[in-house]
């Protein structure tokens, strides 16, 4: 209720459809609770990446949401997309009841420009959701950036996948923790793939088996060489 006074006294809208009033309406949480999960592998697939599950496809409301809590700090979207998340955890661990959620980094840099870590807050929203179903889910902030790649944008599948290779460490103190647990790489969106498998080999590189991933949303592919 505070939130929605407070979105009505400031002239908010809905960070979906821009409906005024309200942070999230009724439609566009109607439409965060209706998800159903799908397998969402990327064409071409990436050498290491684990079978990645999304919650639904990055378009419309869901992508306006995403990067209303990312970008823009709407901080109220991390439960319900935290919510939404979920379900694709859920998908992914099959009759798994427990896991580990590790989440891909983000740099130093990019988490203070922002003023939050989106990915990291949503995914304890996520683990919280499944905890109260029963499902023993925790998040564990493992992998670390050893070195920041350039910029990914306009990079096709492959250049992204060598942009990528060896960003990613496990953090030696987390290596105990993981062992012989099943993990859940997990991000907001996937595209080509390329960051999912670099967190992937990086888990794994310890001898730690990942059982799938786990993303919010994955966009469409409209091309084999992807962008």
């Amino acid at each position: 209720m505070w939130g929605a006074a407070v979105d009505l006294l400031l002239g908010g809208g809905c960070a979906g459809c821009g409906l005024p009033g309200v942070t999230l309406c009724d439609g566009c949480r109607g439409l965060l609770s209706r998800l159903t999960p799908f397998r969402a592998w990327p064409d071409p697939r990436p050498a290491g990446l684990a079978p990645p599950t999304a919650a639904a496809p990055y378009g419309d409301q869901v992508r306006r949401l995403v990067i209303a809590h990312k970008e823009h700090a709407r901080y109220p979207l991390a439960r319900p997309l935290g919510a939404a998340l979920a379900t694709a955890v859920g998908a992914a661990l099959g009759e798994h009841r427990s896991a580990w959620l590790v989440p891909v980094p983000s740099a130093r840099g990019t988490v203070r420009k922002r003023g939050h870590d989106p990915l990291g807050r949503i995914t304890r929203a996520a683990a919280r959701t499944l905890q109260r179903q029963g499902i023993d889910v925790r998040v564990a902030p493992a992998l670390r950036l050893v070195r920041r790649p350039d910029d990914q944008a306009g990079l096709s599948a492959e250049r992204r996948t060598a942009n990528l290779a060896g960003a990613f460490g496990l953090r030696s103190r987390w290596a105990e923790h993981l062992t012989d647990q099943p993990i859940l790489v997990v991000d907001d969106v996937i595209t080509t793939g390329s960051t999912l498998a670099e967190a992937c080999r990086a888990v794994e590189s310890r001898g730690i088996p990942v059982l799938g991933c786990a993303v919010l949303a994955a966009t469409p592919r409209r091309s084999p060489s992807g962008s």
